[in-house]
């Protein structure tokens, strides 16, 4: 199954480092971000892991809540985890996934038989609360995840659904921002954006980034 953009993303019900989750209940109104990992006691997914346990405080501010995954099973996750926690100083405070029966890995594509037959590679979904896919990256085994792009789209994504905007390339939070070319009256265009723009083309227009 390949998920695309604007889907919904698949419900499934699974074993995971705390116990039994539902997933579409356990994600509730919240953002999500899910990702997989190749396998437990491997030395990329741990600091990838130790990173997402230390962006807690981000993730909450954006109302995120973070789920990984592997096809290990729960117990060998709770031992990891103690790994996790003492190399990279901090604490896991999200679910482990395990999908030892590879039921969600077929659901979310995550599985990639050219790369490996048995283990899932490196999938990123992010999901939003109506449970709609809004990205999805996936990096080859040997490839470490930037957490700071995963924020940078969710801060992204989240500004694009409050306000009629579009984000340029390499946008950060605080930076200008696109009015895009389906708004074109302007009235609305001085509604919209009231502290003005700049076109430097008639369809590339400028405007600083609006309140949250």
């Amino acid at each position: 199954m390949t998920l695309r953009l604007g889907d919904t993303a698949p419900d499934f019900e699974q074993d995971s480092s705390i116990g039994p989750i539902k997933f579409h209940e356990w994600a509730g109104n919240s953002w999500v971000v899910l990702f997989s990992h190749p396998a437990d006691f491997t030395p990329v997914c741990t600091t990838e892991l130790g990173l997402t346990a230390k962006l807690k405080p981000e993730f909450d501010k954006r109302n995120v809540k973070a789920i990984a995954l592997s096809v290990d099973p729960a117990e060998a996750h709770k031992e990891w985890i103690k790994d996790i926690e003492e190399t990279q100083k901090t604490v896991v405070g999200f679910p482990i996934i395990a999908d030892s029966d590879k039921k969600v890995s077929v659901l979310y594509d995550m599985i990639h038989p050219e790369q490996s037959v048995t283990a899932t590679v490196r999938s990123l979904f992010v999901i939003d609360p109506n449970k709609k896919v809004r990205l999805s990256i996936t990096y080859p085994m040997s490839t470490g995840r930037n957490f700071d792009e995963v924020l940078r789209v969710i801060d992204a994504l989240q500004l694009t659904d409050a306000h009629t905007v579009a984000t340029p390339g390499n946008w950060k939070d605080g930076d200008d921002v696109i009015i895009p070319l389906t708004v074109q009256d302007p009235e609305v265009i001085k509604q919209k954006y009231p502290k003005g723009y700049t076109a430097a083309r008639p369809y590339l227009r400028v405007t600083p980034q609006p309140n949250k």
